[in-house]
């Protein structure tokens, strides 16, 4: 908590306009970096500038001048800050007294400046030469008895080139053990929507959003995960589209929003009016609405004809039979009462979707967060080729994506379950014999560390320890490591809880300039609708002693594998010849790759169901089936509430810039649980009162975190929700979607109870 006394209030005036305006110019004066953070905005998100480090969410067709949202600014005053982390604010600080502060007192101590190494006998971390890092990490590796003692994380700021050297490297270690930040949010997409549609990506491009006829927003915070989309919103709603959204918590930004680059608006204090329709479903509740739509659209076929697109479906489908009986089955008041909505409401869901020609559906962790996500995500791949949505101008399935990269490091090897084909080639192409075995995701890589099993985790980015699930049992396998290795711009949480030997290597960011002996190097990444485009980092880099993401790989590759067949060094200063590679690996989809990234705006990778190519095994999109209405295990009891973890305005992933969430009117404190108030009153909850929150689970372990502040908010009977990662202590470790192994943080049970 800050120092402030907390305030709470209602927040009732449109989200973005001049508050973002006003958050924008506070965050670059916070961070002294007015003038440097301004002249980068002008080359973020543009032709020959840098990728935003914030979210995936894909540049315009025609760029604006300012192309960057108030999260952005955020990222990039965080990044380009002048508060530096030197030797001597380690020598002042022990391990332990730095444990004892906060994640946002960590983010706001600067750059990391050079590598450090912990020393047990004093508790600290000291400075250590790159040479000696390298050699550590090559000596700790070697030692190992399997190479699956090795755990190597990636998080999704990663760039293209670095993930797919990661990936190489690891796989000549000998392991597919890929723990990475799509375990936690989007892996239902990329292990759900294969054997629905034959690809785990989306398949609306940005294009799309001027042609569609209606957009349907499923568990997707748009003005604060990814501002920029707004604009889309906006521009749809002038045109008189329709947006459905569908949300527990009703988000201020997808209510009214002034856009911050409007100047009319702005100066006329106007905003436009987002959600044409709210549907304030309960948590769980997305599987009973999309089965009461395809319900609705399927009796009003029946009766009238023409709704379902049935040439589509006789030509690209298989299964339409078996989805028919499985929703016929569903009656209506099971419908209603699993959803939270009334009848009339769904039926003028299905209606809305029915009269649109071209329809896009977004969604975001609210629907990859349960613990049958990824066949959730089945079901609205089912309703969207009911209609044919997918192949045409204005339709298709959009999952919004978080990190920056998250998507491209996926596609470029980053992957626990690689398929035999991408082994073959990399082996092919590199000389070795890579691992066929599947590797950990993150719920198995925590496991395995409880168990003794895993030795050596190494993260590539990221705040390991804060995002995953049941903190305090993290924190306990994390400490029993023989090496812990965090290559990172800030210091965070995953430092401080370390093995017996640790390594802070700080890395040169996304906006900064990377030099090697070949020249100035750019890198790529891919959005969140496989966009590719280059990165040129303007600033200079924070300190002499960093070093680009792909010499750390390729150094400690050399460091670990000294008879490596692979020529490591060559790639540290010649990114042309990593991209060369990825082409030989992926000739299908990266061919001529370093030609085409010339390109102003990169290139397009190549997304199958767009042009109604399915790549199933039975070349056909496949209608798949979820039985009941029930997304979560069902419990009985009668205590229970869902919790929802969500992140606030000010927040990025893991990382906290204030403890304010303006839009929900929270200033100065992130303890808070936020309820229904007819759920408050039943357990004798005054609105500001303490209370405890105490996860219901079977396997004998005690889950609780105390001293949060209850308020009331428009949520469903039944939910609730509150800051993660501060209530990722609530998330057990075995709740989660056991296709994907995603955690379950948006339907955690619950009871609350007051201090």
């Amino acid at each position: 908590m800050s120092d402030k006394k907390p305030r709470y209030s209602t927040y009732e005036s449109p989200a973005g306009g001049w508050g973002a305006a006003a958050a924008t110019a506070k965050v670059l004066i916070e961070q002294s970096v007015v003038t440097k953070g301004s002249r980068a905005l002008l080359e973020m998100n543009q032709p020959g500038g840098f990728k935003c480090p914030s979210c995936a969410f894909p540049d315009p067709t025609h760029r604006k001048k300012l192309e960057f949202c108030e999260n952005g600014v955020k990222a990039l005053a965080h990044e380009a800050t002048r508060r530096r982390l030197t030797r001597e604010f380690f020598a002042d600080h022990s391990v332990t007294e730095l444990a004892a502060e906060s994640d946002y007192w960590l983010e706001m101590q600067g750059r990391l400046t050079e590598p450090m190494r912990y020393d047990a006998a004093t508790d600290h971390y000291v400075p250590v030469s790159w040479d000696e890092a390298f050699a550590m990490i090559g000596q700790h590796l070697r030692a190992l008895g399997d190479p699956n003692q090795a755990e190597f994380y990636t998080s999704g700021r990663t760039s293209n080139e670095a993930a797919f050297l990661f990936s190489v490297f690891v796989r000549e270690f000998g392991t597919n053990n890929f723990p990475d930040c799509s375990n936690m949010c989007h892996e239902p997409t990329s292990r759900g929507l294969p054997p629905s549609i034959g690809i785990g990506k989306g398949t609306v491009i940005m294009e799309d959003f001027d042609a569609t006829e209606a957009i349907f927003i499923f568990g997707q915070n748009t003005g604060t995960n990814s501002p920029r989309m707004m604009s889309n919103l906006v521009e749809a709603r002038k045109r008189g589209v329709p947006v459905i959204v569908v949300n527990p918590m009703p988000e201020r930004a997808l209510i009214e929003f002034t856009d911050p680059q409007d100047i009319r608006q702005m100066a006329l204090l106007r905003h436009t009016n987002i959600a044409s329709e709210f549907v304030h479903i309960k948590i769980g509740g997305d599987l009973a609405l999309l089965k009461g739509m395809m319900r609705a659209l399927i009796e009003a076929d029946d009766a009238e004809g023409g709704v379902l697109d049935h040439a589509f479906i006789a030509e690209h489908t298989d299964g339409i039979d078996a989805l028919r009986a499985d929703i016929m089955a569903q009656d209506w008041p099971e419908i209603v009462a699993a959803s939270g909505l009334s009848e009339a409401q769904i039926r003028d869901c299905a209606r809305i979707y029915a009269d649109s020609k071209a329809t896009m559906i977004a969604y975001g962790m609210g629907l990859t967060q349960h613990q049958k996500s990824a066949q959730l995500l089945q079901q609205v791949a089912n309703l969207l080729l009911l209609k044919g949505n997918f192949g045409k101008p204005g339709a298709g399935i959009a999952p919004i994506r978080g990190h920056s990269n998250v998507q491209g490091d996926r596609t470029v090897g980053i992957d626990e379950k690689p398929t035999a084909a991408y082994l073959d080639r990399l082996a092919e192409v590199f000389g070795f014999q890579p691992p066929r075995e599947h590797g950990h995701h993150v719920v198995e890589t925590l496991r395995a560390m409880e168990e003794g099993s895993a030795r050596v985790f190494i993260g590539m980015g990221g705040n390991f320890i804060r995002a995953v699930p049941d903190t305090p049992r993290a924190e306990a396998a994390m400490r029993k490591l023989d090496l812990t290795v965090g290559i990172a711009t800030k210091l965070n949480r995953g430092h401080l809880v370390h093995g017996r030997d640790a390594l802070i290597l700080p890395v040169v960011a996304r906006s900064e300039v990377v030099r090697t002996t070949k020249g100035e190097q750019f890198v790529t990444t891919e959005d969140a609708m496989s966009n590719v485009t280059a990165s040129r980092g303007p600033l200079e880099p924070a300190s002499e002693h960093l070093l680009p993401e792909v010499e750390i790989v390729c150094r400690m590759a050399m460091a670990s594998l000294p008879d490596s067949v692979v020529p490591w060094a060559d790639y540290i200063g010649d990114y042309d010849q990593i991209r060369d590679r990825i082409a030989d690996v992926y000739p299908a989809i990266y061919a001529d790759f370093s030609k085409r990234i010339q390109a102003p705006d990169g290139f397009h990778l190549d997304v199958p169901p767009r042009q109604r190519i399915w790549r199933t095994p039975n070349g056909k999109a496949n209608f798949l089936i979820l039985p009941g209405l029930s997304m979560n295990d069902d419990l009985a009891d009668p205590e229970m509430l869902r919790l929802a973890t969500i992140r606030s305005h000010d927040q990025f992933n893991t990382t906290i810039y204030s403890y304010n969430d303006r839009y929900r009117g929270i200033h100065g404190d992130r303890m808070v649980l936020f309820m229904n108030a007819e759920d408050m009153e039943a357990r004798g909850i005054p609105n500001g009162a303490k209370v405890t929150a105490e996860t219901i689970s079977d396997d004998g372990r005690l889950r609780q975190v105390g001293g949060l502040t209850a308020l009331k908010y428009p949520l469903p009977r039944g939910a609730t929700a509150g800051y993660f990662p501060e209530l990722n202590p609530l998330l057990a470790l075995d709740h989660y979607d056991r296709i994907s192994g995603t955690p379950a943080a948006k339907s955690i049970p619950i009871r609350v109870r007051a201090d």
